[in-house]
């Protein structure tokens, strides 16, 4: 018998609702929930990915289909939950830029410039980097794709994030 019969036949356990097949199910992929969840979420997310995970497929198993859709069922649940806690991470009420100016317009220059430096502080460094490059050193969005070797689309996406991370943080209620 082989590991992929294995797998199949324990999915299938699992499926009817047998709890030891599904403990054991979830001990087997474990792993491999673990190793996507590290290159789809924050590295503060992974655990929290995992373990809701987990929990997802032990209590939804018993509806999969197929046996073979088990594992591209599987990732979907993992990338669906870093999803999810990347979203609850960043989640903010925005408010109309004429409101945003006008609040920050309003701010003694010395307290804004603080806050700045402990927004730019707060950005995870792939975010601080390229808002750095741009607009400190007043880079182009192609020479800084040129330097960190990443599509222009990549480094637009991340600047414009960035830039609204620091804006997120100078808004927020004080």
């Amino acid at each position: 018998m082989t590991d992929t019969h294995d797998r199949d036949n324990l999915i299938m356990a699992a499926q009817t609702g047998d709890s030891t097949a599904i403990a054991d199910l979830l001990t087997v992929c474990q792993a491999d929930v673990r190793r996507y969840a590290r290159r789809h979420c924050q590295p503060s997310d992974v655990d929290d990915a995992v373990q809701e995970s987990l929990l997802i497929i032990a209590r939804k198993v018993r509806g999969l289909k197929a046996a073979v859709a088990f594992s591209s069922w599987l990732f979907t649940v993992v990338k669906r939950e870093c999803g999810k806690l990347s979203r609850m991470m960043f989640r903010y009420e925005p408010l109309p830029d004429e409101l945003a100016e006008e609040k920050l317009l309003h701010r003694p220059t010395d307290e804004l410039r603080i806050d700045l430096a402990h927004a730019l502080e707060s950005l995870p460094a792939h975010y601080l980097e390229v808002i750095l490059l741009r607009d400190f050193e007043e880079l182009t969005i192609a020479e800084i794709a040129d330097r960190l070797e990443e599509p222009h689309g990549a480094v637009k996406s991340r600047l414009h994030r960035a830039r609204e991370l620091v804006r997120e943080y100078l808004l927020a209620p004080q």
